[in-house]
């Protein structure tokens, strides 16, 4: 043996392919066989730990918002909300000097459909935010549409089930969609969005966003305000036809995460302006509905859009799996300036997103880099799996894993801010909200709706409900009727003319797609024979 080559393991280089182990793979390409036809054997290391791998390459997916698109950006605060400086209601750190940029990860999504499924369907679009901010991360988990279907978390689980397909045929049913909302009329604003054009953005950068849920602001003196957010595209707003949305489908069906990545690969950032509604931390007896329900928008005439800054996404994901796919968020994520308010929905909210983040992602979710605060983090938590670095390690006593301590373990933080304490009294009941006003301002909406929103929005409602037991159509249209003369009457009108009355069964069509049910004879009737071979 040629001396210079004595002793010397494999070469390995700046691209060297290696397994987990940091051992180079010298042969990628076979696995070690008795003879080249094998059997194979069961000491193939390299091979046994890259398929072992593969086969769990996969998380579980998310119940909602399974497809998903992200990008990276910033933050930059106005230092004001409307006239005001913004301390006067908050005393959020990241909101104070005006220019200061916080890092943020976004990530877009739709909501019922799963991983892979394509990005024209019906349906309402996750805008998740996250801000790095120098006192921890702050969540803002909202949607692009402004309102919610419920007002109450204890219904949730039987709406989503409801908007999922069959658990039988494992195909979408407008039939069950509207079994669980004409019995639940609270939704039916909700339903006039998503039934419209607006059930259908154009991309996730012509969409607005909004954390649908109320809020409070904190300021240093203690007093709360109640708060809702809205993010304002200044690229503008599109949304699509059914018509249109299936032409882009047929060529496209990953239309709206490539055009993310498309603007910010070729310069175009997209930017939101963030608005805040203000309102007092009280019931507001003057309305006609209740400031905390999520079936509400609060009317701008009364509860103006104070701007507070703006968002702009300017790099991509270097890795789909460990930055989209992996990002979580909560809504129970706030920072000292933000706070909770008693929004049913977002009770209920702050409970489940965490704990599906620690089932989906696992108990240490918060130690991979995409979720990890940018800032120092200091706990007492041990243990779980695929931890790989303690947080105890900034006290004086890496024994002491412990709170209180006299050995030098870690300390409570001071509190500078006044703590705001809202007094709560009363029964204990289990009870809906006082102020319902389940219908109208689903006709102000349509209403306000352009002459082909609503010719859209008639034409998807007729085509789908007409399919449903005539006991839905019979509530979906007191709805309609409820809502606005004009609506009810169309709907109505709408559903007599048409031929396709049926008294049962299953629609087996996805929301606003109300031929759909024709495509598996289209698919026979317009394929070509093949020969066998």
């Amino acid at each position: 043996m040629n001396d210079k080559h004595k002793n010397q393991t494999n070469i390995e280089n700046e691209d060297t392919l290696t397994n987990r182990q940091g051992h180079p793979v010298t042969n990628n390409q076979d696995i070690r066989t008795v003879g080249n036809r094998g059997p194979s054997t069961l000491e193939n290391y390299d091979y046994i730990e890259k398929i072992s791998h593969f086969d769990r390459e996969e998380v579980p997916e998310r119940i909602v918002h399974a497809r998903g698109a992200g990008a990276h950006g910033y933050f930059e605060t106005y230092g004001t909300a409307g006239d005001d400086p913004v301390s006067k209601y908050t005393r959020a750190k990241l909101f104070q000097e005006k220019g200061k940029q916080t890092p943020v990860f976004v990530r877009f999504s739709s909501v019922v459909h799963g991983g892979h499924s394509p990005e024209t369907l019906r349906d309402p679009r996750g805008f998740a935010v996250k801000f790095y901010t120098e006192d921890g991360n702050w969540d803002l988990v909202g949607n692009n549409l402004k309102i919610f279907f419920i007002r109450d978390a204890i219904k949730f689980p039987d709406m989503i089930h409801a908007f999922k397909p069959d658990p039988v045929t494992n195909i979408q049913d407008s039939e069950r969609f509207f079994d669980f909302c004409s019995n639940s009329p609270e939704s039916f604003h909700m339903v006039t969005f998503v039934y419209s054009p607006w059930g259908i953005p154009a991309n996730y950068r012509l969409m607005q966003g909004s954390g649908v849920n109320t809020y409070k602001w904190v300021n240093n003196d203690g007093e709360a305000v109640l708060v809702k957010y809205h993010w304002e595209p200044t690229q503008g707003i599109k949304n699509l036809t059914v018509k249109e949305a299936n032409e882009i489908q047929a060529t496209n069906f990953n239309h709206a995460t490539q055009d993310l990545y498309d603007a910010i690969e070729n310069g175009d950032y997209p930017e939101w302006e963030l608005y805040v509604q203000i309102m007092s931390d009280d019931e507001h007896p003057e309305l006609d509905f209740d400031p905390l329900d999520d079936t509400k928008l609060w009317p701008e005439d009364q509860f103006p859009w104070l701007p507070v800054g703006k968002m702009v996404l300017n790099k991509n994901p270097e890795n789909y799996f460990t930055e989209v796919e992996q990002a979580a968020f909560g809504t129970g994520v706030l920072v000292d300036g933000l706070d909770f308010s008693d929004d049913k929905m977002l009770q209920g909210r702050t409970f489940s997103y965490s704990d599906t983040q620690r089932y989906r992602v696992g108990a240490n979710y918060l130690q991979l880099p995409i979720n990890a605060a940018k800032k120092r983090v200091a706990t007492n938590h041990e243990g779980g799996q695929m931890r790989y670095e303690p947080e105890n390690s900034s006290g004086k006593n890496p024994h002491v894993n412990y709170e209180p301590s006299t050995l030098g373990g870690l300390k409570e933080a001071k509190q500078i801010g006044k703590e705001y304490t809202p007094k709560v009294e009363g029964n204990l009941v289990r009870e809906p909200i006082d102020r319902q006003s389940n219908t109208k301002q689903a006709g102000e909406t349509y209403r306000m709706f352009k002459d082909w929103e609503r010719d859209e929005l008639i034409a998807n409602l007729v085509g789908d409900i007409s399919e449903c037991d005539q006991r839905i159509q019979d509530k979906m249209v007191a709805l309609a009727e409820d809502a606005d003369e004009e609506y009810g009457r169309r709907l109505r009108e709408g559903l007599a003319e048409t031929s396709k009355m049926t008294t049962g069964g299953t629609s087996k069509n996805p929301l606003g797609n109300k031929d759909s049910e024709k495509a598996p004879e289209e698919a026979v009737k317009k394929s070509h024979d093949a020969d066998p071979y």
